[in-house]
């Protein structure tokens, strides 16, 4: 299974939940906390740009392994951290228990959380809620949480940033499932305001980069095949010839990007940094 990014056209209702437990499968292999340590500056700034203040209820959505829970923590918020593998709540909870930090740990799917309305001072999400099959419900699962005059803050990889583009080179060899609209919509102004305009009092989103840093492009593609789960599912499911193919096509993006003359790998992964005010 891969999480593409392409965007399939057809007009099909899609299996939201065949698709869900697919996307579990994915999530759930590898080890994204070995890849998602890496992103821990995201959930720094995403805090610092909702302005988090000492003792606001913030809730992490899909959290993985806890980058915006621990930033949240760290500024004395009473944080609830999220997802719906439990292995990756388990390498949050041990990293927060090294740094000290006071968390609560639930296991939650995205798209029905168990919380009231209004539960929360703040929402956050980075580079996680964006991958839910059902968009629609996922975004009105965060704003029902989110209290009145509260916040929503996101951080979502763009279509055209490295990491968009690497999704739809996956997608060319595994394509989306039929009418499955396309996680990168998520790091798009017009979707953002789609899905949460009636919801919001202001919308702020910030084109931000992200520094993708390995010791080489080959170093890179070994990491996400080994831990990265829609990576790793994706070399799975294809032959021999398409997985060189596939490799070949990644490396090439690589090269149009890499900022390194020294053989490492230094590329830089637009992403999309919203902040929501909660009407």
């Amino acid at each position: 299974m891969v999480v593409s990014i392409v965007t399939n056209e057809a007009n099909v209702q899609p299996d939201f939940d065949a698709v869900k437990k697919r996307q579990h499968g994915a999530w759930s292999s590898g080890d994204y906390a070995i890849i998602g340590t890496t992103l821990q500056i995201v959930g720094e700034e995403l805090c610092e740009a909702l302005d988090l203040r000492a003792g606001q209820r913030v809730l992490d959505v899909a959290a993985g392994n806890g980058n915006a829970t621990l930033a949240a923590a760290r500024r004395w918020c009473d944080v609830v951290s999220t997802d719906y593998v439990p292995a990756l709540l388990e390498r949050a909870r041990l990293r927060a228990t090294a740094d000290g930090l006071s968390v609560t740990f639930r296991e939650a799917d995205a798209e029905a959380l168990p919380f009231d309305d209004g539960a929360f001072d703040a929402v956050v999400s980075t580079f996680g809620v964006m991958f839910t099959p059902n968009q629609d419900r996922a975004a009105a699962e965060l704003a029902r949480v989110c209290r009145r005059g509260g916040k929503i803050g996101l951080a979502n990889w763009t279509p055209e940033g490295f990491i968009g583009q690497v999704f739809k080179t996956l997608g060319t060899y595994l394509p989306p499932p039929a009418g499955l609209k396309s996680p990168a919509l998520w790091g798009t102004e017009a979707r953002i305001t789609e899905m949460f305009g009636a919801a919001a009092s202001s919308i702020r989103c910030e084109r931000r980069q992200f520094m993708f840093r390995y010791r080489s492009p080959e170093h890179f593609l070994d990491v996400f095949e080994t831990y990265y789960g829609p990576v790793l599912k994706a070399f799975a499911a294809l032959d021999a010839a398409n997985q060189d193919a596939l490799e070949r096509d990644l490396l090439a993006l690589i090269a149009t990007l890499n900022r390194a003359e020294d053989g490492t790998m230094v590329v830089p992964s637009e992403y999309l940094e919203i902040v929501i005010a909660r009407r």
